[in-house]
């Protein structure tokens, strides 16, 4: 694409718009009508270009976002600036794409992670307990996971959807990861019953961590088997 300037940029996105894709997207909370598969393929031909993501994202809308997540140089950002754009990213898979694609990615991830899972705005705290449950999968050392079930028992219940989701999946990771701590996580579970009634498509897991757990569970014994 000889074309990378900003206005050329949003031309084509203009062009990607599809009013079908927006209707399903806009049931999820998200407002962009790009089908993600031409999203990709577009962000294939431009590369990594640091300076048209940050370009991309100052334009608010979604599309250019998830766009300039998939460009950017995620090690790149600094502490702060990663701090103001989880605050902006609303619609949940900006918020998703920038904290999986890109806070993970950055080396201010683990200081982030503290400060994000005690913020007073629940999307905010909800980017700091996927950091969480990052760790807990990947490098739980140093973790106070007893702690963390603590929380989870005294919040999980009344938290607002996007941060119990969050930490629901935190509390199904803990019970999937830590053998010891596997019986409290699914009582904690059984007992709060969050997601228990979650739609779930067949073939797909329940994000009922009782369920959640022992299926998981189940296929880390197969594997090894």
């Amino acid at each position: 694409m000889a074309e990378t300037t900003l206005a050329g940029v949003m031309a084509e996105l203009a062009e990607l718009e599809d009013p079908k894709a927006r209707a399903v997207n806009e049931r999820h909370g998200d407002d962009h009508g790009v089908n993600l598969g031409k999203l990709r393929a577009l962000a294939k031909r431009l590369k990594t270009q640091q300076e048209l993501a940050r370009q991309l994202w100052e334009t608010d809308d979604s599309a250019a976002r998830l766009l300039a997540l998939l460009i950017c140089r995620p090690k790149a950002f600094a502490r702060d600036e990663l701090d103001v754009m989880v605050r902006e990213a609303r619609t949940p898979k900006v918020h998703d794409w920038l904290v999986n694609y890109v806070v993970k990615k950055n080396p201010h991830a683990e200081e982030l992670r503290v400060a994000w899972s005690a913020d007073p705005d629940p999307v905010v705290a909800s980017a700091g307990w996927a950091l969480t449950t990052e760790r807990v999968a990947k490098k739980p050392e140093g973790l106070d996971l007893d702690g963390l079930l603590d929380v989870i028992e005294a919040e999980l219940k009344d938290a607002p959807d996007r941060l119990q989701w969050a930490m629901n999946h935190c509390l199904a990771q803990i019970g999937i990861e830590d053998a010891g701590l596997r019986a409290r996580a699914i009582g904690i579970g059984e007992r709060l019953e969050v997601l228990k009634d979650y739609p779930t498509p067949p073939g797909c897991t329940s994000p009922f961590a009782p369920v959640w757990i022992a299926e998981m569970v189940r296929r880390q014994h197969e594997a090894q088997a």
